[in-house]
Formats: structure tokens, sequence, C-alpha cells
């Protein structure tokens, strides 16, 4: 077994076939703002969007001030793919967190609600989490995030 894995990346140099295809983060970017156009064209929404590539929905704005990336916001969430499967949701309950602590689309997005304000932010997988996630998380996706920003500080 342990030859095994000491040969297999030699194995792969001289059989392609079994290299990782990969894009270039700038071909993935085009690849998840193709798949975020098609999903909020089936689902007749429109959604505006940042230079970034992230795109969101304010369906609520909320009153008063917003976030900046120095903020401690507190949120309720729901967390899934394009094709709906859910990898993370508070449950209506709230989750705190310092805001330069989680991944760029959130970053980004958090900061154009204001307090009470609720949307979603379609995050391309280089605002996410791209090609190496945390367990759970699939690999290159666009994430959708319904948030509601209850309070900052």
């Amino acid at each position: 077994m342990r030859y095994f894995l000491l040969f297999s990346p030699l194995f792969c140099l001289f059989f392609p076939g079994c290299k990782d295809d990969y894009l270039t983060a700038e071909e993935q970017l085009a690849e998840d703002t193709r798949l975020i156009s098609s999903y909020l064209t089936e689902n007749k929404l429109t959604a505006q969007s940042t230079s970034s590539g992230l795109q969101y929905i304010i369906d609520t704005p909320g009153t008063g001030a917003s976030p900046n990336i120095n903020s401690t916001v507190t949120v309720r969430y729901k967390g899934y793919y394009l094709d709906g499967t859910v990898f993370d949701d508070t449950k209506g309950s709230t989750l705190s967190f310092a805001l330069r602590s989680v991944i760029k689309g959130w970053q980004e997005g958090i900061p154009l609600f204001k307090k009470g304000g609720k949307g979603k932010l379609f995050v391309p997988s280089e605002l996410g989490y791209g090609p190496r996630p945390p367990s759970g998380v699939r690999a290159n996706a666009v994430l959708v995030f319904e948030v509601e920003l209850v309070d900052f500080k």
C-alpha cells in the first residue's frame, strides 16, 4: 500500500487521465457567473452585482447604518447550493461573529444590508470556500445564502 501512495503521483504524470481537471480562477469565476445567471433566470429573480462577481438581492432594506469589516454581526441565515441542497442553517437562531473572520462573500455582502435587512447572497466559489472547502461543503461550489442582519456592533 505504501508503494502505491509513493508512486501514484508518478503514475499520473504518465497517464494524464488521472490528473484532476481544474479551471483557472478566471475560468472558475466565468463558470460560476454563468451558473448564477442561469439560476436567477430560471427562478425569475433579479440581482445586483458587485465588481468581484458577488450577486445579491435585498428583499428588506433594514434601517440605520450598515456594518463594516470591523463589525461583529448577529445574523440568521440558511446556506445552500444552486440545486437547493442545504449545507448550513441557523434554523431561526442567531449567530454572532466578527465579519473579518468569515468568507469574502460575506465580508463583501453583509455590509450591503442595514440592521433588520434581509436578502440573498449569490457567492461565486472564489469568494466562498474555493477548491479546498471545510468538511461537508462542496469544492468550487456557488453558495447561496438567505441572510437576515439582526444586529451589529
